[in-house]
Parts: C-alpha cells; structure tokens; sequence
C-alpha cells in the first residue's frame, strides 16, 4: 500500500510547485535557454554575435565533420578518457580497498592530503604543473639531471610526443583523490560478513576484491565513470593554461577550439555547431554508462 502525501482541505496540489518556481526559473533562464538557443545558433551562419544572420541548414555541421582540426581535437579528448578516467578509477580502486582494509596511524591526514587537488582550481593546477615541467628549473628535469639521466631531461610540454601525456597526468593526479574518496565510501557500506564469509571459504584478498568490492561498488564505479568522462570531453581550463594547444595542436582539444571560433575568430555559428556536437557526444556516452551498469546491476540480483 503506497503512502500519499497529506493534504489539508482546500490546499492546493500545486502549492509545492511554487517553492520550486524561483529554482526553475533560474534554471530555464541561465540554463536552458542558452542552449536552444546555442542550438538554434548552429543552423545560421553570422558573422558576429549580433550581426546579420542566414539560415544554412546543416551546412555547418557537415564543414564540422570535414574539418581536420576539430576531428584532431575531438581525438584528443578521447586520448584524454585515460588520463581523466581510467587511470584515477584504476589507482583509485586500489587506493581505497587498501586504506579500507590497513588500519595505519595518520590515515585519516593522508586522505585529506591526498583529495586536496580535487578541491584546487584548475588553472592553479595548471600552472602548478607548467613550472613542474619547466624544461631549466621544473623538478622534473632537475631530479633528472640529478640522477645523471640528463638525455631524458626534455622540454616536455614543448614536445610534439610527450606534451598531451603530460597534462593528461595533471588530470589525472586532480581525478585520484575524487575516485578515491568516492570508493572509500562505497566500500564502507559492503557488510562485513560477505568479506568474513569469503574469508571462511579460503578467498585470498584478490577474490575477495573481485567477488565482493566491486560489485559492491557498481554505484560508485558508474558515478565515476561518467563524472571523469564528462571531464575529458569537456577540458579547457587545465589545456588553457598549460599548453594553449601547443606545440602544433598536439594537445588542442574541442574546449579550446569553441573558445577560438567563438571569441578570436568571431564565428559563433561554428562554435555553437562544435558545442552541440559536444554536447550530443556527452549526453550518448551517458546514456551509454548508464544503460550499461544498470544491466549488470539486474544480472547481479
């Protein structure tokens, strides 16, 4: 039997929306809008924001997927997925079955420390790491040069090899302290018994990681799959402030792309097309995700 609200005599149904007004009316203003109208932009062709416009149906978004650089940029943030994603979630699994089960003085210290980058900006983090990868004075080379592994010392943010795994380790030393905190909770609401009972069979640490932790933390593991997904599509700030794209395009990605087109090269038709395809691709890998732990969370049961 289901329990319903209750309602005073004549009190409307449609009180509680009111409350929510303020809230909607902001989102539909701020949010909303501007992306209809960022979608409706990408059908015309302007040559400034406010200037005359002509309707050019799907021309822009054909000039998109024939253009070299955004299909370049766009495989850059796909390279990107294994900085932002798979390599926190991978070190974040291991960090947090092994602070959850290793009881060890100043741990408690160690995880703030350690979820600290999560919580700095990311134009701080960036020029944080463009002077950790100074090619004279960056402790990168100095510790290098010290080892007397001096050929390996390089201008690393200056290579056309190098320069996009660079910042995809900026990335993802920010992601390792979200994935892990995030496991660690998942983790401590897995009863205990299942580890007492695995235990009791004979199961070593690692069966009892792989047939216990995770799939206890398939919540947590589509949280944050899709969360550092999302970040990597979406990068700017961090490419922004360490490499502009540099060296050649090595490391441009769309973010920065839709930047220049809209506010260096003043065609906002184009850049509102690259954010609509941008947008589309996030919202189908989401869907994608979703669809995905939701099937292997009902083969669980």
């Amino acid at each position: 039997m289901q329990n319903k609200a209750k309602r005073y005599p004549g009190e409307s149904k449609w009180k509680g929306l009111l409350y929510l007004l303020p809230a909607l009316l902001l989102y539909l203003i701020f949010t909303f809008l501007p992306i209809l109208e960022t979608i409706r932009s990408s059908f015309f062709q302007a040559e400034s924001l406010y200037g005359a416009r002509s309707f050019v149906w799907f021309q822009n978004y054909v000039k998109l997927f024939q253009d070299s650089q955004f299909l370049s940029a766009l495989r850059n943030n796909l390279v990107f997925i294994f900085f932002y994603s798979f390599l926190p979630i991978s070190f974040g699994l291991f960090l947090a079955s092994f602070l959850a089960r290793v009881r060890v003085p100043g741990m408690r210290l160690f995880r703030t420390l350690y979820f600290i980058p999560q919580v700095l900006s990311m134009v701080v983090v960036g020029v944080m790491w463009r002077w950790m990868y100074d090619p004279n004075i960056g402790p990168i080379n100095v510790f290098l040069r010290w080892l007397g592994l001096d050929q390996l010392a390089q201008a690393w943010l200056g290579s056309f090899t190098f320069a996009l795994p660079a910042v995809g380790m900026a990335a993802a030393w920010v992601q390792y302290g979200f994935c892990m905190v995030l496991f660690l909770s998942g983790i401590q609401r897995i009863p205990e018994e299942l580890y007492e009972a695995t235990s009791l069979d004979g199961a070593n640490a690692f069966r009892q990681f792989w047939h216990v932790t995770l799939p206890g933390l398939m919540p947590e593991l589509s949280v944050a799959l899709m969360t550092t997904i999302i970040a990597a599509l979406r990068v700017f700030d961090l490419v922004f402030a360490m490499t502009k794209g540099a060296p050649g395009g090595s490391t441009e990605v769309t973010g920065l792309l839709i930047y220049r087109w809209a506010f260096e090269l003043n065609n906002h038709s184009y850049a509102a097309t690259m954010a609509t395809v941008l947008t589309l691709i996030i919202l189908l890998i989401s869907l994608v995700i979703r669809r995905v732990f939701k099937q292997s969370e009902k083969g669980a049961l």
